[in-house]
């Protein structure tokens, strides 16, 4: 079975953060935090600043280690296993406009609790739950 791996990155400022909204698989809008697959020779930590850049127009650095989400999912009846490498991010530049405007139909802040009721995934609950502790 295929493994794929991917990071993600968690602006989080003055308790508030950014989500993003996105398409999933099923063409379902869905809010989420910004991620993505990793590239031929990219870490983790460069793929999650460069997914975050694209998807958000905000240029971050990685502040911590935040998680890591471990799941399984069917894409064309297929089981793939999955992992996903978050990191906490400051930004550090760039103008808020994504650079795939095609993939991104929306952006807000959101305060924790605002954002717990916007968000469905597990993992991405689990990485509110974390942040309610720093």
């Amino acid at each position: 079975m295929p493994k794929e791996h991917s990071a993600g990155g968690v602006i989080f400022e003055d308790g508030n953060v950014l989500l993003i909204l996105m398409q999933n698989l099923k063409g379902e809008k869905v809010w989420t935090f910004p991620k993505g697959h990793l590239e031929a020779g990219e870490t983790p930590e460069t793929a999650a600043i460069r997914e975050v850049s694209e998807e958000t127009g905000w240029d971050c650095e990685i502040k911590t280690d935040l998680f890591k989400a471990e799941y399984s999912f069917l894409r064309d009846g297929n089981l793939v296993d999955k992992d996903v490498r978050w990191f906490l991010m400051k930004r550090v530049g760039g103008d808020g406009m994504p650079k795939t405007p095609e993939e991104i139909f929306d952006m807000k802040w959101l305060s924790l609790e605002d954002a717990e009721n916007e968000l469905l995934y597990k993992s991405d609950l689990e990485i509110i739950d974390l942040l309610k502790k720093i």
